[in-house]
Order: C-alpha cells, then sequence, then structure tokens
C-alpha cells in the first residue's frame, strides 16, 4: 500500500492531535509513504507556528524537528502538475498547498496505473498497488474523492 500523506496528515505522524493513532497505524502498515516535495516546508512552518503558540515546547520541538529531518529521507517525495494545481482551486476551491498536495498524489495514480500491469505480470495478478490519500482537510479530501483517489478513513 502506499500512503500520501498531506500535511496535516505528516503532522499527526510527531503531534499528538485527533486520528494522530490512526495515521500512524495506517502508516506502520504502508509499505510506502509518500508526500508532496513541498511537505518538508510546509511541515516546518506548521510545527513553528506551534511552538510560537505555546502549543509545543522548546524541547519537544527540537525532538520532532529533529526525527522529522531524519524522517524526511524515507518518504518518497513526489513533485506536481502546477497547471492542474491552478485547476484544482477552481475547481474545488482548494487552497493553493492542498491543489499542489492533491496534483501531487494523482501523479501517483497516474503512474499506478502504468505500472499496474508489470506489477501483475510479476506477482501472478495479486499485486494490488493501493493509493490511499490522507489529509485533514476535509474539502481536500471530498475534492481527492471527486478525482478518483481512495481517502483514508480517519473517523
Amino acid at each position: 500500500m502506499i500512503l500520501y500523506l498531506g500535511t496535516s496528515s505528516l503532522v499527526k505522524l510527531y503531534v499528538n492531535e485527533p486520528y494522530s493513532d490512526v495515521i500512524r497505524d495506517w502508516a506502520k502498515v504502508a509499505e510506502v509513504l509518500a508526500t508532496c516535495r513541498i511537505a518538508f516546508t510546509e511541515v516546518m512552518s506548521a510545527l513553528d507556528v506551534r511552538l510560537k503558540n505555546n502549543d509545543l515546547s522548546k524541547k519537544d520541538y527540537d525532538m520532532i524537528i529533529k526525527q522529522f529531518s531524519q524522517d524526511w529521507a524515507h518518504f518518497v517525495k513526489v513533485d506536481f502538475n502546477d497547471v492542474e494545481a491552478g485547476t484544482l482551486i477552481n475547481k474545488y476551491s482548494l487552497t493553493r498547498f492542498g491543489a499542489i498536495q492533491l496534483s501531487s498524489a494523482k501523479l501517483i495514480k497516474e503512474e499506478q496505473r502504468k505500472l499496474e500491469p508489470l506489477f501483475k505480470t510479476l506477482y501472478n495478478d495479486q499485486s494490488d498497488i493501493s493509493l490511499f490519500f490522507s489529509s485533514s482537510d476535509l474539502a481536500l479530501c471530498k475534492a481527492a474523492q471527486a478525482e478518483g483517489l481512495r481517502v483514508l478513513p480517519l473517523g
């Protein structure tokens, strides 16, 4: 299984929030954790905001930053289609980063379709390259579903 993590879901891997346990459980069973290449900057910004708002202690912040920075090397980082992201903003009223994340996940889905015959041959028709999309942004999840992605259920 490929688990695509939007920024809000990535943060849940490192900070205790509602549904953090669900995201962590899914991350443990995924063969691949994927995200958009911009997510590193987004997560760092989200953690910085939490520190400034005193939602994280300096000690916890430093520990999380260190762990996330180490883990980053193990994520599959995907680019995005800039024109498609702009179209997704207009189509679904998404935020700019939400549209970028969705465009990035759709690139994985397109590659998945191209690779599926190869995997079926290699694994005797028993391979299912499942892609699940995860975000705490309900509008983004609805847009992902409308674009044909399977969305990780959080509740």
